[in-house]
């Protein structure tokens, strides 16, 4: 599950765009991210260094020390650079659809090797700037995804008043469940099944919340 589409509903102010850096600035970046995640996927947390990352990015260490610190530093800014891309959820046109595709890219992301998506996840719960950047991603990724849920509702598929992120969590917690915390074999079959059970239940109302409240 990985800018925002604007939600039909919504009507908040859209905050400023992030500046980005650009023309050498942006290439060293890139070159240490690109580093840090394959030092990462190859020796986890744990033999994460900053010397390896600057080795391997072929930039000086004085200067990945002086911008990003430490290593929770260089997670933390890798995190929060993606939510930078433009990753939109998937739309096949009903509930169930979007969500069983939405588990799928989730579990090839879980499973791919180098595990590079599974050693961020697990870094989080050892460094509190990557814990941190990790849950702006999680809700970056979520925000984005509540779109599913307001097009099922203009589609007549789910009651009005359906709670987007409690839907959205039913439907891929069993995935996150099996691969992150169980560290079981993918099922091949979770993520339709996960999607099916979850958009049944929405369909039945087990995520409506109240109306919201009408001072006129």
């Amino acid at each position: 599950m990985t800018p925002t589409a604007a939600r039909p509903e919504d009507t908040r102010p859209t905050p400023p765009a992030r500046r980005r850096p650009g023309g050498r600035t942006a290439r060293i970046r890139a070159q240490v991210h690109d580093a840090v995640l394959a030092e990462l996927g190859e020796h986890g947390y744990d033999g994460l260094t900053m010397d390896a990352v600057a080795a391997r990015a072929g930039v000086h260490r004085a200067t990945v020390y002086r911008r990003w610190g430490d290593v929770g530093g260089l997670l933390a800014d890798v995190l929060d650079a993606a939510s930078d891309d433009g990753w939109q959820p998937p739309d096949t046109a009903s509930l169930k659809g979007d969500l069983a595709a939405l588990n799928h890219e989730i579990q090839e992301a879980l499973t791919a090797l180098p595990p590079i998506v599974a050693a961020l996840i697990a870094a989080s719960f050892r460094s509190e700037k990557a814990d941190q950047a990790q849950q702006r991603l999680w809700e970056d990724r979520y925000a984005r995804c509540e779109v599913i849920v307001s097009r099922a509702i203009g589609r007549g598929e789910l009651p009005p008043h359906t709670d987007a992120r409690r839907l959205l969590i039913a439907a891929t917690a069993p995935v996150y469940h099996q691969l992150v915390l169980l560290r079981t074999a993918p099922d091949p079959n979770l993520p339709d099944h996960a999607a099916g059970t979850a958009a049944l239940a929405a369909f039945a109302g087990a995520f409506a919340g109240p109306p919201p409240d009408d001072d006129t």
